[in-house]
């Protein structure tokens, strides 16, 4: 396997990062991760090396403390392009604790931004979201969809991040980033061995579904059932997070290889079809034959009705489309769940 370069990946140990430093080092990568471990966990470290052979460099580290971060980038010899995953995710708990995200967001994005800069580092690949739209009129959303006001403090932080970025690359002409506007992501890796940790009650559905359906929690919550769509749930856009980690691979290869001037891109990466919360709940029945015990709860702070993604740009682009199922996402979400209680 010949080593393509260093790639330094903020939030590495968490769901999304995790399965992308994976992929990274399955394509060749050295990946070194800073994780605070604020919302995942050390022996992720070993179920990575399980996947890929081989254990990345690791520093416990906080984005928004410029003194632990110092220690990270002096430490590390060269660093040729970051993936900032690093931020807190929780769309409710954002609405309950805003200052909470806007200063962990905020100034995690801004002290990553302030090293590359210092060092050199032009390629650069945001974790970014779908909540930018806010709430959106037309569907599916493209890139060019107007952004509308953001409905929680966790989506204000991502337009907030991505107006950063863009005067970021107003200013710097050899800054080259690609925001990554994310949808739904869901699974596990196939292996059953790397998943998602949430901490407490989870926040997202599908964790919500195997704890509920493994007897961690007594059921589930489905927030609001009169909404206007098809059955009254909200609709969303999932795609599983081995396809996720792979559009981020893909990115960084792009930036790598493009010679002409990029700039800052937004690519939407999803599955490009709107699906209910009740659908997933029937087809993760189907798929697992295992019921899921749930009741109707009113609708939750800052969620929106529906929203899907146009995801032609990251075909065209990046030469990316989802190549997991719903099906996929849903079994391989419950075979972790059954790795993890044993």
């Amino acid at each position: 396997m010949n080593e393509k370069g260093c790639i330094l990946v903020t939030g590495g140990l968490g769901y999304i990062g995790s399965h992308t430093v994976v992929a990274l080092q399955e394509r060749g990568y050295e990946v070194v991760v800073v994780d605070n471990l604020s919302n995942s966990r050390l022996d992720v470290l070993r179920l990575i090396k399980r996947l890929s052979g081989t254990e990345p460099q690791f520093y416990q580290a906080d984005c928004t403390n410029r003194e632990e971060m110092a220690r990270v980038f002096d430490d590390v010899f060269t660093i040729d392009g970051i993936i900032h995953f690093a931020a807190h995710k929780a769309v409710g708990e954002s609405v309950e604790k805003p200052l909470k995200y806007y200063r962990n967001n905020i100034d995690g994005l801004l002290t990553i931004l302030e090293f590359a800069q210092a060092f050199g580092i032009q390629n650069f690949v945001f974790s970014s979201s779908a909540t930018v739209y806010g709430t959106a009129s037309t569907f599916p959303v493209t890139e060019q969809t107007p952004l509308s006001a953001p409905t929680s403090p966790y989506g204000a932080t991502k337009l907030f991040a991505e107006q950063i970025l863009q005067s970021v690359a107003n200013a710097y002409k050899e800054f080259r980033c690609l925001s990554l506007r994310y949808f739904n992501p869901i699974g596990a890796h196939p292996s059953g061995l790397l998943g998602e940790f949430p901490q407490g009650v989870p926040n997202n559905l599908l964790p919500y579904i195997t704890q509920t359906v493994s007897g961690v929690l007594r059921e589930l919550t489905v927030y609001g059932s009169d909404y206007p769509t098809p059955d009254g749930t909200p609709l969303r856009d999932y795609l599983h997070v081995c396809d996720l980690a792979r559009a981020h691979v893909l990115a960084l290869e792009y930036l790598e290889r493009t010679q002409d001037e990029v700039g800052l891109q937004f690519v939407n990466i999803g599955a490009g079809r709107g699906v209910s919360v009740l659908e997933i709940i029937e087809t993760f029945e189907q798929v697992t034959g295992k019921h899921v015990p749930y009741r109707i709860g009113p609708r939750r702070s800052g969620d929106v009705a529906e929203i899907w993604a146009d995801i032609k740009k990251a075909w065209r682009l990046l030469g990316w489309k989802p190549e997991y199922s719903l099906e996929d996402a849903l079994r391989d979400a419950w075979k972790w769940e059954q790795t993890i209680r044993g």
